[in-house]
């Protein structure tokens, strides 16, 4: 079952595209920078997100779900300085735009008993990119002086399963 939370400014055009793209059943990663391409043109603003809800939480990054169904999802995430992720992978495909501050991302391979740093990359306001997994481990953190905000689109129902995150990574990070 559909579900949107409320009427926001861009939502229904980003879920009707959305609707389209995931309907013509392409694998993961071809699923996931079609999204992107999409969400490059259709990035919807701030205002997708009450004032309220722009303010994030001083104890951690806050994930708004803004529309569920069996196929995919979208999910706004508000970051205030320094908050961060654990170190963690995916359960589906997704995308992701920044609509504001600067997501910092480190990119690690997972090695059985340890994983190594094998990349960086700082995503700024209008970035947006796709990812599918294997391959998908990483660490977001909001580098800016300013609260983050970014829309992520998962292929998977985030309503029902309650998290995209498939695993939290506890192993040590070895520098090569």
């Amino acid at each position: 079952m559909d579900t949107v939370t409320t009427v926001r400014p861009g939502l229904a055009e980003l879920v009707a595209g959305v609707g389209a793209l995931t309907a013509r059943r392409l694998p993961a990663r071809d699923t996931a920078l079609a999204v992107a391409d999409l969400m490059r043109d259709r990035l919807p603003s701030l205002d997708i997100l009450t004032a309220q809800e722009r303010l994030g939480s001083p104890e951690t990054y806050v994930s708004w779900p803004l529309h569920a169904q069996d196929d995919f999802s979208i999910v706004a995430v508000v970051w205030r300085p320094g908050q961060e992720t654990a170190i963690h992978d995916h359960i589906s495909w997704c995308a992701f735009a920044v609509l504001s501050g600067n997501e910092h991302e480190t990119l690690y391979r997972d090695e059985g008993d340890h994983l190594v740093e094998i990349g960086r990359a700082d995503n700024r306001p209008g970035d947006v990119s796709g990812f599918a997994p294997p391959g998908d481990i990483h660490l977001v953190r909001n580098t800016s002086s300013e609260t983050g905000v970014s829309i992520h689109v998962y292929g998977a129902d985030i309503g029902r399963l309650g998290s995209s995150v498939r695993r939290v990574y506890e192993l040590p990070v070895v520098q090569r």
